[in-house]
């Protein structure tokens, strides 16, 4: 750090550490002007000008350094200078102040902030620059957070001094306004009777009421500025109209239509969307048929000998497209029109914010979603177009199973076709850019799915890049096809392959129908972009699923879906924020992986004080007896706490055993709650139970312990005092039997005496 800085930091530090010091902010409250309110109106009345200078420069300073005491000194100077001259003297400085406090900021932290976490920063700093006087204004009209820190983080963004300074002196105007008429009449109080005069709870009023009117005139200034160029129908055809029928799709018409309003429903493919037609479903179904050849390959584990058994992928092709013609019905178009939805098939073109084209024509909505969804990444990768390259959307039209298989992407899709197809017969090469399997899950989790991948005979290389397909002849004249690899130290590597499956990712949706036009910005990641509310640049206008993110999940997208409806139709009189804290998903290798909230890997990247619970899943008895006695559950806890912050499960069924860690979290339950109930024995779900049973053993207190040990033994001590005392019995008694030589009762009776 220069010298400047250095100095400018010195004087700033000192300059607060005087005014914690001498406890200088006594002198700025209330109580304090009343006790000195003659002496100060004299001084004022003497010496106008010097006093309004004196008062105009302690501001700038409590401003700048983000001392507190400023709302009161706002009061005070109201108090003392009355409304109008006092609103001069506050409205300059406070904008001069706190200007000083972004230049501060500015110079001392921008450079080294925007070096640090320029690329988190990114879309902040664009937002910036593009809608920074809106977003400043806002801050000042509305304060959702205090001035100071306004101050201190506008000066780390790329707005310059001048709009900062501008639009801070005509944002603060309004609420300074308030606060000055508010110190006027309290100036005026001599009296307990004065506290209850009309024009004091009316100030008093108005600064409760203050922020709900700016907020609400902001949303009339936002909604016209956005609206500006578009007319409004005078009337509407439909309550919301829905475009796409993936998951998200079908949900908010299915809510919509639930709730009687007028509902269309345009889908341009397949009712059903990727999930049922080439996603969820699909998948799901080929995982099947593998998971039952490799349970036929570990028969003679369970004493059972089986001949030798042979996979026809025709046929399991044609079983996967059975089960999506069997659940098709479930998201068909007779099943909606049925409850009540209007759907229509074709390509949805959205003209305006109210207005959707199909087919020719026109229908005005109130509302609009957008559930596009996304389709599967194809990278420029050179002479990748040369070769035969497959995605997780037209895998499903093969009849005949790839020999040598490669796949690209070592995330959930990657990983749960590659060991599909390598249990089903195929030679596949997995490879993966990142140096593990399922980057975003911990480390140990994703070792156990790349063993059993290993296990079951894919050739994983993880740290390996293509960056070269190509197709050749060779010497018998047939085509082969090959990709280059290289890792990250410069190595290169050649494999040979008969079709590559590309499972790096999915694109938003985001382009043909009307987007553009509209302005409907999109974010780093390609998805358009909402608000918590799942609105977009236009408040009735929503995106849900795969086109808006975060999370490609189709429970996800149906989450979602939930409050776009409810806020395009209900939103004018509550809105709800979409909410993510709970939100489950697995990847259906062999074994599972499931989780929900955070992971290791999260909770350090947060900074989070936390403890790990580990229960292994080997120990369980029903794993046992199954035979799938491998694996674990990890749970992320507040440190000392059982309250259940994420859960990471590894193992047979891990996504049927995560439910039970859901529900707790969504409830607000704890790994206690979850030790108290009883579970059948023997099941899988008994893991959970034995996971928070380790909780509990390693946070047992123990100072409780040591009593209730201290407990136990002077109960034991009484207890050898009584056999003591009854052996001092038993030897009297030895005593008199050989003395006394009546018969045994006579003995019994001397007993009894004694």
């Amino acid at each position: 750090m220069d010298r400047k800085k250095l100095l400018v930091i010195s004087i700033v530090v000192s300059l607060i550490a005087v005014w914690f010091a001498f406890d200088l902010g006594q002198y700025f409250t209330l109580e304090q002007a009343k006790a000195q309110q003659i002496a100060l109106t004299d001084t004022i009345h003497a010496k106008p000008f010097l006093s309004s200078m004196v008062y105009f420069v302690l501001y700038i300073v409590v401003t700048a350094l983000s001392l507190p005491g400023a709302a009161i000194m706002t009061l005070l100077g109201a108090a003392l200078f009355g409304f109008w001259w006092s609103l001069l003297l506050v409205s300059f400085a406070s904008t001069i102040g706190a200007t000083l406090a972004f230049l501060f900021s500015r110079f001392i932290l921008r450079d080294w902030v925007q070096a640090k976490f320029g690329h988190r920063l990114s879309a902040i700093n664009r937002g910036i620059e593009k809608d920074g006087a809106f977003y400043l204004f806002t801050l000042r009209l509305i304060p959702v957070f205090p001035f100071f820190i306004v101050n201190l983080l506008m000066g780390l963004t790329p707005i310059s001094t001048r709009m900062f300074y501008l639009v801070s002196q005509l944002g603060m105007l309004a609420g300074t306004a308030v606060y000055i008429n508010a110190g006027t009449q309290l100036g005026q109080i001599d009296t307990l009777s004065g506290i209850i005069s009309a024009p004091v709870l009316v100030s008093l009023a108005l600064l409760g009421v203050f922020p709900f009117i700016a907020k609400a005139i902001m949303q009339i200034i936002n909604k016209r500025r956005v609206y500006a160029n578009w007319e409004k129908p005078n009337h509407f055809d439909q309550n919301m109209v829905v475009i796409g029928a993936g998951a998200g799709g079908l949900v908010s018409a299915y809510i919509a239509a639930a709730v009687k309003a007028k509902v269309t429903l345009i889908e341009r493919h397949k009712m059903g969307g990727d999930c049922l037609n080439t996603g969820c479903v699909p998948s799901k179904a080929i995982i099947r048929a593998a998971h039952t050849m490799a349970e036929i390959t570990r028969a003679k584990d369970f004493g059972i000998e089986t001949g030798e058994a042979k996979v026809d992928f025709a046929k399991v092709m044609q079983r996967v497209h059975n089960v999506i013609g069997k659940i098709e019905p479930h998201d068909s178009v007779e099943r909606y029109s049925k409850l009540g939805v209007n759907c229509v098939s074709g390509e949805a073109t959205i003209l305006s914010p109210w207005e959707v084209e199909v087919n020719g024509e026109r229908i005005t909505t109130r509302n609009i979603v957008i559930a596009t969804g996304a389709r599967p990444l194809v990278p420029g990768i050179p002479g990748l177009d040369k070769v035969n390259y497959l995605t997780s959307d037209s895998i499903w039209s093969l009849t005949e199973q790839p020999k040598r298989l490669l796949v690209l992407g070592g995330g959930p899709i990657g990983c749960e076709l590659a060991q599909s197809f390598q249990r089903l017969g195929s030679d596949v090469t997995l490879i993966e850019m990142a140096d593990q399997l399922l980057i975003r899950e911990d480390n140990d989790a994703a070792d156990l799915v790349k063993s059993s991948l290993e296990q079951d005979g894919v050739d994983i290389k993880t740290g390996h890049k293509a960056v070269k397909f190509e197709s050749i002849s060779d010497e018998n004249g047939n085509e082969q096809q090959r990709v280059l690899l290289e890792t990250a130290n410069g190595e290169s590597l050649t494999i040979e392959f008969d079709a590559v499956m590309l499972a790096l990712g999915r694109v938003a949706n985001v382009q043909g129908f009307g987007l553009e036009k509209l302005g409907i910005t999109t974010s780093d990641r390609g998805t358009v972009e909402v608000n918590e509310y799942l609105q977009t640049k236009y408040p009735n206008i929503f995106a849900v699923g795969d086109v808006a993110g975060p999370f490609q999940l189709t429970h996800a997208a149906a989450h979602q879906a939930w409050y776009a409806a409810v806020n395009g139709l209900f939103g004018q009189f509550k809105k709800f924020k979409a909410d993510y804290s709970v939100l489950p998903a697995a990847t259906y290798t062999s074994p599972e992986v499931a989780r929900v909230g955070i992971n290791e890997k999260e909770a350090k990247q947060q900074g989070i004080d936390f403890d790990i619970v580990t229960y292994g899943i080997d120990d369980l008895d029903r794993a046992i007896t199954d035979g799938e006695d491998h694996g674990f559950i990890k749970v992320i806890t507040p440190k000392g706490k059982d309250k259940i912050l994420g859960a990471t499960i590894v193992g047979h069924n891990a996504g049927e055993l995560l439910a039970e860690f859901t529900l707790a979290m969504r409830h607000g339950l704890g790994l206690n709650k979850i030790l108290g109930t009883v579970h059948p024995y023997p099941t899988m779900s008994e893991a959970a139970k034995y996971t928070a049973g380790v909780w509990k053993q390693a946070n047992a207190p123990q100072g409780l312990l040591t009593l209730v040990e201290k407990y136990h033994g002077w109960m034991r001590k009484d207890e050898q005092i009584a056999a003591s005392e009854q052996q001092s019995v038993a030897e009297s008694s030895v005593e008199i039997d050989t003395v006394e030589t009546s018969p045994k009762r006579s003995n019994e009776g001397a007993l009894s005496e004694k």
